[in-house]
């Protein structure tokens, strides 16, 4: 795996686009882009530096780049988390998810969601041990 740089937002918006699309030529991108839209060379520039960083690669055309992401969304998703919870919470998950469950803003029933959630994976897991036990 690359050593993964942490992307700016201008090139995080642009990888979503093509993390969407797949693959597409610099003015595809730009016409996902809400209005008003950015400039065609501003996104063959942060194309190109996505291209540096090892997150895009093209396939040429004659003169034409049709651009794919070579980082898989769910890759970039971990690295990115793993880091900001290193950065604000000292590495560790304990301490993100208490902020988040005190945060006001997050209802009882999404509590509830997430409790759920935890308990499945606490079975999923249980399963998982007892079954490389045998």
């Amino acid at each position: 795996m690359i050593a993964m740089k942490e992307l700016t937002r201008a090139e995080e918006e642009v990888m979503q686009v093509l993390w969407r699309l797949r693959k597409a030529f610099v003015k595809d991108v730009v016409e996902e882009f809400p209005d008003p839209k950015p400039a065609y060379n501003t996104v063959s520039t942060i194309i190109r530096i996505l291209e540096k960083k090892g997150f895009v690669s093209h396939q040429a055309y004659g003169k034409t780049h049709e651009y794919f992401p070579l980082v898989a969304r769910d890759e970039y998703k971990k690295k990115f988390l793993k880091s900001f919870m290193r950065r604000y919470f000292g590495g560790s998950l304990q301490e993100m998810v208490s902020f988040f469950a005190s945060d006001r803003d997050i209802g009882l029933e999404e509590l509830e969601q997430i409790q759920s959630l935890l308990r499945e994976e606490i079975v999923r897991q249980k399963g998982d041990q007892e079954g490389s036990e045998s």
